[in-house]
């Protein structure tokens, strides 16, 4: 159940991360306004706290195993918002980055 959670929190946070960047992106880059920058930054701000809900104590853990959510995410995103097309070297570094991100987070440890 502890995974469950864990992986649920790393997808919240993933798309308050990554939505709010692409907001900001579209904001200022794409001249959509200020309204589009600021629910951004508002989402960037909530992503602050999602990290905070991890049941892992350790924050350097949590934001490392994060960042391999992060890169799957960013290029799933890209995909369904901007219509990116990763090619295999994409989508192989994204597997990587996952695959190190469950070592990372769910390994068994002895503490």
């Amino acid at each position: 159940m502890l995974v469950a959670r864990s992986a649920a929190l790393f997808v919240v946070a993933a798309l308050f991360e990554i939505g709010g960047a692409w907001l900001v992106w579209q904001g200022v880059r794409e001249h959509r306004g200020w309204m589009w920058t600021a629910g951004g930054v508002l989402a960037l701000g909530a992503y602050g706290f999602v990290a905070t809900f991890q049941p892992d104590a350790h924050f350097g853990r949590i934001l490392a195993a994060y960042g391999g959510i992060f890169v799957a995410g960013s290029i799933l995103w890209g995909m369904a918002a901007d219509g990116y097309r990763p090619d295999r070297w994409d989508l192989t570094g994204a597997l990587i980055c996952l695959a190190g991100m469950a070592v990372i987070m769910y390994a068994p440890r002895g503490d």
